[in-house]
């Protein structure tokens, strides 16, 4: 109770600047938990995935095998694996072209909200420093009307002044270690990524040099589509 009661003091003193604050730290908080549950349940046992990949297309000669293995899998590595495998037979630049669509759509999947994420951090110090502006304001109006005979009237402005620089800083700060948190997170993803679709390229050339033939693609229609990411 004593808490709360502090928290209310203070937040009715730092003045109108701390209603965008509150606001700010509330989709911060809404925003981090989201791409938290979304990238954990895109995370999966790459090499794990890729080794069932390799089997089914080397040892079982299947596509069709190996696109059912990208839909028992989550993720972004998946996805993009099964949109390469759907076009097996193909000239290799086609494929790539696949992938690489595959995955500017599967990256935008990964970071978003995070561009919200990056503003919070970047605007609520600014926004703490016009309240620190506007405080000290209010503290030469006082002291210009009232001289040093009311004291307290300039207090009240530098009071405001401190609280919301220090409100700016408390809602900046676990915004942007949580983006930097998010960003290592996607940033291994590109790996993976990467990793994934060259072994993929390597493999299909294996495949059409040992006279696999790609007929087994066309006959893979999947039920349901690969599970997303998150939204």
């Amino acid at each position: 109770m004593e808490i709360g009661g502090t928290f209310m003091k203070l937040f009715r003193e730092g003045g109108p600047v701390m209603y965008p604050l509150l606001i700010f730290s509330i989709l911060g908080l809404v925003f981090i938990i989201e791409r938290f549950i979304a990238l954990r349940r895109a995370k999966i046992n790459v090499n794990e995935f890729l080794a069932k990949i390799r089997k089914a297309l080397i040892a079982n000669r299947s596509i069709k095998d190996a696109i059912k293995v990208c839909e028992d899998y989550r993720g972004p590595v998946p996805s993009i694996m099964k949109a390469g495998l759907l076009k097996y037979g193909e000239p290799k630049e086609d494929v790539e072209k696949t992938i690489e669509n595959a995955a500017l759509f599967e990256m935008g999947r990964l970071e978003r909200n995070l561009v919200w994420l990056a503003t919070i951090a970047n605007v609520s110090p600014l926004l703490g420093f016009f309240g620190t502006v506007a405080g000290m304001i209010k503290s030469f109006d006082a002291l210009a009307e009232a001289g040093l005979s009311n004291p307290g009237l300039v207090a009240a402005g530098i009071s405001e002044a401190l609280i919301t620089t220090a409100a700016g800083l408390a809602v900046a700060i676990p915004a942007q270690l949580a983006y930097n948190f998010f960003m290592s997170k996607i940033n291994k993803f590109v790996r993976d990524i990467e990793i994934s679709t060259n072994m993929l390229i390597e493999t299909f050339g294996e495949m059409q040099r040992s006279g696999i033939s790609p007929e087994p693609a066309a006959a893979a229609r999947p039920a349901a589509p690969t599970k997303p990411a998150g939204s």
